[in-house]
């Protein structure tokens, strides 16, 4: 895609209006600020018991349920097993989606069933592999919380897996089968932001829970916990319920905040321009407050490079995470170009364009005589530099849902189960998935080796 070209496109589209931008032919007239509406047609279905896709659950926890939650609002779809290794939440899985579910602490007895068609894999990161790789050769379709792989050497063998089974396997960044990241993609195609130049991501929060602190069942003991499974592939280490229910404090078993976070904003990213990812990242940060035993920094500054390719010019990324934030917490996804800038949600896009000042004004021109400022500005005026035109595609665009949108979370497992139908392609597949994972995951190379580090995005691996 030659950017040049598309840039031409957007602004031919935005003077005479297109259903590409949903306005009217003043869609960026100076000073503008609008909102318009973003929307999306599901394919209408009944489904009787015959045609129901028979759904298993690997791992009960925050985001299991909320997974299993949005997965059975899709049509055609329920729960038939849940596997744990807490007792605790096999009885909530029960008390959630019925009695007559099979449970189990098991995973593997859940995939010898013959009646579960697909799996949602919500374990601790150091087990993604493992089970997926199980599951894809049980005959299982699969969903696979993000980050796919808890080090990037893995994901290899799941890419190989997927393909050798030719079985499906969803990667869950819940946010990329968004109306807003399509509506972002659709936008930078038509060269709404010109070159991009430059991410900004952040993601601020200000609360013992927001930082991982999660509570602690007060039945948790080696009895209602099978500690020693948990620790799967992970140093042995005696029975610490903390490890067990925060585990996403300890690198051991999670991948910071890098891996749960920084890898949701990699799918939108590399989805939004078609980019297969940086090639350099540089980390720094700390642990600056939570010093209740985590090994993980809750502060996290990284810079990412991003080189030329046919989808995008070369450009810089900053990723930041702050678990003590003063402010109260907040988060951003910004795409900076050289003609605007597009700030993207799962519910909304907002699009800005500014004009671009080009001629001289009084600041610079102070330590010139009257005589010289007058060449100059005619000088200048001659050139043309700012022509009328470009202020009249100025102003701000704001694309949002309806409040009725069922959200991207729905959307990502509505797109794997129509997969599974065979009415569409995974949108997050694990060779995107890896991509995702690899470039966040360079965010905890590059901190504990306390150096930059390089990435091939093509071959995904270091270099």
């Amino acid at each position: 895609m030659k950017k040049n070209n598309s840039r031409r496109s957007f602004l031919k589209k935005a003077t005479i209006g297109t259903t590409v931008l949903g306005a009217s032919p003043m869609v960026f007239a100076s000073s503008l600020k609008q909102t318009l509406p973003l929307s999306r047609t599901y394919e209408p279905a009944l489904f009787s018991p015959n045609d129901q896709i028979n759904l298993g659950l690997i791992g009960v926890g925050i985001q299991g349920i909320y997974d299993t939650k949005s997965a059975l609002q899709v049509a055609g779809v329920k729960l038939v097993a849940a596997s744990d290794l807490y007792t605790g939440r096999l009885d909530r899985a029960k008390e959630l989606w019925g009695a007559d579910i099979f449970v189990t602490r098991d995973y593997r007895k859940l995939l010898e069933r013959k009646d579960i068609d697909a799996v949602i894999v919500a374990t601790p990161d150091h087990w993604h592999k493992k089970i997926v790789v199980d599951a894809l050769k049980a005959g299982k379709n699969v969903y696979c919380e993000k980050p796919m792989v808890q080090k990037w050497e893995d994901g290899q063998e799941i890419i190989a897996t997927q393909k050798s089974t030719g079985k499906l396997c969803q990667i869950g960044s819940q946010g990329m089968s968004s109306l807003g990241n399509e509506k972002a993609k659709q936008l930078y195609e038509d060269g709404a932001i010109g070159d991009i130049v430059m991410l900004d991501f952040y993601n601020d929060r200000y609360s013992a829970e927001g930082a991982w602190q999660y509570p602690i069942p007060p039945d948790a003991s080696p009895d209602t916990v099978d500690f020693d499974t948990f620790l799967g592939s992970a140093p042995k280490v005696p029975y610490e319920a903390k490890r067990f229910f925060r585990w996403r404090n300890y690198k051991d078993y999670g991948t910071g905040v890098a891996g749960d976070l920084f890898v949701h904003a990699f799918s939108t990213l590399n989805y939004v321009i078609s980019s297969k990812g940086p090639n350099r990242a540089q980390a720094t940060g700390g642990l600056r407050y939570w010093n209740d035993g985590r090994d993980v920094p809750d502060v996290s500054i990284t810079l990412y490079d991003y080189p030329k390719t046919d989808t995008h010019a070369a450009f810089n990324a900053a990723f930041r995470i702050n678990f003590i934030a003063g402010s109260g917490g907040g988060g951003g996804f910004k795409l900076i170009g050289t003609e605007g800038e597009m700030e993207v949600g799962q519910n909304s896009v907002t699009l800005r364009r500014s004009k671009l000042d080009m001629v001289p004004d009084g600041y610079s021109m102070i330590a010139y005589t009257e005589a010289t400022q007058k060449k100059i500005s005619d000088a200048y005026a001659a050139q043309n530099l700012e022509p009328r035109s470009g202020a009249l595609k100025t102003g701000e665009t704001k694309w949002e849902a309806p409040n009725d949108y069922k959200g991207g979370h729905y959307d990502h497992f509505y797109n794997f189960f129509q997969a599974i139908r065979g009415k569409g392609q995974i949108i997050e597949d694990p060779t995107f998935g890896l991509r995702a994972a690899g470039a966040a995951l360079l965010a905890n190379d590059s901190y504990y080796q306390n150096r930059p580090v390089n990435w091939d995005p093509i071959a995904m691996k270091t270099v």
